[in-house]
């Protein structure tokens, strides 16, 4: 498949996902937010694809949105392509598209890592936000910057910030709009680790090669979708309801015979289950949203 905006590529089973607006230091785009949809639905469905790393083309992560329209550039009334339609019922035209790409990201059955190059604003930094694990180079800038374009925070992240650095910080940092440097991110929780912008890929790669080299694809499908699906759950007893299902289901399957006799063989593990084919019978579990 070809794509206008990112770099899609397959090595090793590491799919790497590059942001490819160098110019406009990656800026987003609508045309960035189907491809990106477009390459986490090949990734979630693709068994050579083990896990994905995103990272971006150039001296930026993803600057933000586009501002190239000008003082138009939020307002959906001058945007002919998100005009509202006559179908009352039909609100597509109201989606935002950030909130469209970190929702397709959050849905993706593979683990994804961050590999956060240069600066990550607005939309740059939110689309990280489902993203498993976020590593950041020394050069790396951080900035919710909405309310200084008298804007909200989007693509979900009123949802997604607090889980991942707490409320008082996220209300710090979206309140402020300020614009910070890595040290302040990883001193915040919102990234694992900086590096050098030379090491950064070896070390995401690294982080990739350990979960590839140990562990069943399908338990690593259900254990990413098990965390985030409960960070919104109102009690534990939903999460046992799930992982009894799940211990029972993979407890009788091929992966597990594997696990344990690669374990008492004293060799590495050679898992023969499938993303694709060999889910449990229960999943999904959860109900689809619609946006209403």
């Amino acid at each position: 498949m070809n794509f206008e905006t990112i770099k899609y590529g397959v090595k090793d089973k590491i799919l790497t996902i590059t942001l490819n607006r160098p110019d406009r230091l990656n800026a987003f785009t609508g045309q960035m937010m189907n491809d990106l949809i477009s390459a986490f639905d090949l990734a979630s469905n693709d068994d050579e694809v083990r896990v994905v790393i995103v990272t971006g083309e150039g001296r930026g992560f993803c600057a933000g949105a586009d501002l190239g329209a000008g003082e138009a550039t939020f307002n959906r009334d001058e945007n002919p392509r998100a005009k509202k339609t006559d179908d009352e019922d039909n609100l597509e035209w109201l989606r935002d598209g950030g909130g469209r790409t970190t929702l397709a990201i959050y849905d993706c059955s593979k683990p994804i890592i961050a590999a956060i190059n240069g600066p990550a604003v607005g939309v740059g930094v939110t689309m990280t936000l489902p993203m498993d694990i976020r590593l950041a180079s020394e050069e790396a800038k951080f900035g919710f910057v909405f309310a200084r374009r008298g804007l909200v925070p989007e693509a979900a992240s009123s949802w997604f910030l607090p889980r991942i650095v707490g409320i008082s910080k996220s209300l710090e940092w979206t309140f402020s709009g300020k614009v910070f440097d890595a040290e302040e991110a990883l001193k915040g929780g919102l990234i694992r680790s900086v590096h050098s912008k030379d090491s950064l890929l070896d070390e995401a790669k690294k982080i990739a090669n350990e979960i590839i080299e140990n562990t069943s694809p399908v338990s690593v499908s259900m254990t990413r979708q098990m965390l985030w699906k409960m960070l919104g759950a109102d009690h534990p007893m939903e999460a046992h309801k799930v992982d009894s299902r799940a211990i029972y289901e993979l407890g009788k399957g091929e992966d597990t015979k594997e696990g344990v006799n690669s374990f008492l063989e004293k060799r590495p593990p050679e898992f023969p289950s499938k993303v694709s084919k060999d889910m449990p019978d229960f999943y999904p579990w959860w109900d689809e949203r619609e946006f209403k």
